[in-house]
């Protein structure tokens, strides 16, 4: 399917790993110019010329930048004042007991999950709202409704990331801007690898993943990680023309692991 992408310019923020990469690489695949953005020059050029191997694509533009700092949003903004899409993936999570977590954990945690979103969604939103076309996505994340003891302060960004973009979204109207929020479920990635790691020390990689999907989210029908690129297709299709019809909503892709019908 042509996802209609060609010329397009797309910012997919933390893109030099995880989700985000996969995100930037299927929009390249599909013609857009992309805004490769990561916390290091290296870690940029690095996924940037991977990339360009993988896509055969050479349209790739550096953004270095920590979005959980104001001044660095700020520098991306003025380096690319333009974008006809915004895939907010920026995210920063860990585990913390709700009882230990401290004022720091909650702020580091909300500077980048949502005033970063927010930052570069004040500026790129309202360019294409008086543009009248463009495409916002927030990527969530399944915690956002599905709670977890252990990652409290993240869940709670997350949820709120949902009602940042549905609020967003009435602002597109009788424009073709839409505005979007997908809920991952738990991801194949490397810090997720990590993470499993360190609660699974004497386990293989698989077998911890295994054991992470029993004991952390029984509710998987698909009973295992998502691959990033299974969320990365969704996200994608969301920021295609084809998608004009879908605005304001909030899309799973979590496996199945919300046990919910709506």
């Amino acid at each position: 399917m042509d996802l209609q992408l060609k010329e397009k310019i797309a910012l997919v923020t933390a893109s030099s790993g995880g989700i985000g990469y996969y995100i930037a690489e299927i929009l390249a695949q599909e013609g857009a110019s992309v805004i490769i953005n990561g916390r290091s020059e290296e870690s940029v050029k690095k996924a940037i010329s991977s990339l360009e191997e993988s896509t055969g694509n050479k349209k790739f533009k550096v953004a270095v930048g920590d979005l959980g700092k104001k001044e660095d949003c700020e520098a991306i903004i003025k380096k690319h004042p333009e974008v006809d899409i915004l895939v907010n993936n920026a995210g920063y999570y860990e585990a913390s007991s709700f009882f230990e977590s401290s004022v720091e954990d909650w702020k580091n945690i909300f500077d980048v999950n949502i005033m970063g979103s927010v930052l570069m969604s004040q500026h790129y939103a309202k360019k294409m709202i008086d543009k009248g076309e463009g495409r916002v996505i927030f990527v969530s994340s399944e915690t956002a409704v599905n709670p977890d003891p252990n990652m409290a302060h993240y869940g709670a960004t997350k949820t709120m990331m949902l009602s940042v973009s549905r609020n967003l979204a009435e602002l597109t109207r009788g424009t073709n801007v839409t505005v979007n929020a997908v809920l991952p479920g738990s991801t194949d990635t490397e810090s997720v690898r990590e993470l499993i790691k360190k609660q699974y020390p004497d386990e293989s990689i698989e077998e911890g993943m295994k054991k992470f999907i029993e004991e952390n989210r029984p509710t998987s029908i698909i009973w295992r990680l998502l691959r990033p690129k299974e969320v990365a297709d969704l996200i994608a299709f969301v920021c295609s023309p084809r998608a004009s019809g879908i605005n304001g909503a909030t899309l799973r892709v979590d496996g199945g692991m919300v046990k919910s019908i709506f």
